[in-house]
Parts: C-alpha cells; structure tokens; sequence
C-alpha cells in the first residue's frame, strides 16, 4: 500500500466516494490546477537559485524539507503529506514570523532571520526566503481541503530523527568556516542556537538526542495534538 497516498475510499451510491479526508470524494480533484502550478513554478525557481546562493545541504531545513514535500503532497493530493509537513513546522514557522517581524521593526528577538536582512545577499534571494511566512498559510487551507491524516506524527518523527542525524554528522558545525560564506552551518540547530560556537552545556551526542526529544514534545506533539481535535470536529456529523 502506497502510505502517501488516502485510505481506502468506501463508495455510496449516487453520492460519491467517502475518504480519509471527511466528505464525499465526487471524483474531482481537491485542488485546484492553478494552485499545483504556481506551487510549482515557485518551486522551480527557488531550487536553483539556493543551489547557487547556499549549496545542495541547505534542503535539510526542515522549513525547506517541508516546502518540497508539500509541492509533491499537493499534486498527489496526499492528506498524510501535508499533514507531516503541517505537524513539522506549524509552529516554527510562527516563530520564524514573529522573528522576522521583531527584526524588521528593530528589536533582536531569535535571531532565527538575521539573514533576511543580510545585504550581501540578493535581495531577489531573500525574498523568496519569504516563503516561510506563506507556507504555514498553504498548509492550513491544503488541511481544509484534504483533511489531517493522523499517521503525520510518527511520520514526520522518522523524517525528522533522519535530517538531524544526517546534519549533525555529515554537514559543517557551529562555528565553522566553509569555503562558500553561504553554506548553512548548523542545520536544525543540532549544535545549539549560537552558529558561532557548539553548546556546551552538555555532550554534544546528548544534546542532539535531548533537541530532537525537545522539538517532539513542544512543537510536534502539541501540533498533532490540536490539527486532530480541529479536524476531527470538522468531521463530526451534526
């Protein structure tokens, strides 16, 4: 069985196809075509330019992991794609706002887009950085119209546990210097909030362990958690 795409459709007659998602299935797509295109081209446009600007490691971002599954979620129309992606970054992405916010009006708050200000890079670059203030919203209405598949916490946990492990051993430190200025160190903070420098006040193994356990209980968990109690209320017949 494909997991990514609905479960099992179960037919009424003269109604449709009931699915995963809540609702009758009437044989037409959920999402629009104009939606998937423009989901796409964007896409098509901003792969390229951060290949050239900050090198293939970049993807490992979650933030980035998730806008790539998303575009794929919304051509297969797969409610437990973009219900991973949803539980994933949600909230990250909300506090990657209100970070950017703080910082365009001058306050310092996570320093979490300290790069969107960067004026060595692009401003044509950073502004397709912007997609992190969007995707939160995409993800909310391809929810509305797909429905939460409640398989999307153990499935973004794998995904997850998989891209710190990957960034912790195979991608530079905190504190590093690459060759290219713009290689992301420090993907997914496996080596603590300051890029400068690795935390110290644990093990470093310890501490990737103790971050993923961190990231599943304050942010995955409590976003699960509450997309299923919305949804499934949306599903409850009146």
């Amino acid at each position: 069985m494909n997991p990514f795409v609905h479960h099992q459709a179960i037919h009424h007659p003269g109604q449709g196809f009931h699915d995963a998602a809540c609702g009758l299935n009437r044989h037409k797509p959920k999402i629009p075509l104009a939606a998937k295109v423009a989901a796409t081209a964007f896409l098509a446009v901003l792969v390229p330019i951060y290949l050239h600007t900050y090198g293939p490691t970049n993807f490992l971002w979650f933030c980035d992991a998730a806008l790539m599954l998303t575009v794929a979620g919304m051509w297969l129309e797969s409610s437990l794609l973009i219900s991973m992606c949803a539980v994933g970054i949600l909230l990250p992405q909300s506090l990657w706002l209100v970070d950017f916010g703080s910082n365009f009006l001058g306050f310092h708050f996570l320093n979490l887009t300290s790069y969107m200000f960067d004026h060595q890079l692009p401003l044509f670059t950073r502004g397709l950085s912007l997609f992190h203030g969007w995707l939160p919203l995409l993800l909310v209405w391809l929810l509305v119209r797909l429905g939460f598949d409640q398989r999307a916490l153990a499935a973004w946990s794998v995904l997850a546990a998989g891209l710190l492990l990957v960034c912790y051993f195979f991608t530079p430190p905190a504190g590093a210097h690459p060759a290219n200025p713009n290689l992301p160190v420090n993907i997914n903070y496996v080596y603590g909030f300051n890029d400068q420098q690795p935390q110290t006040w644990a093990n470093q193994n310890l501490y990737v362990g103790l971050w993923f356990g961190v990231l599943w209980l304050v942010a995955f968990l409590p976003t699960h958690l509450a997309l299923r109690r919305i949804f499934a209320a949306r599903c409850r017949p009146a």
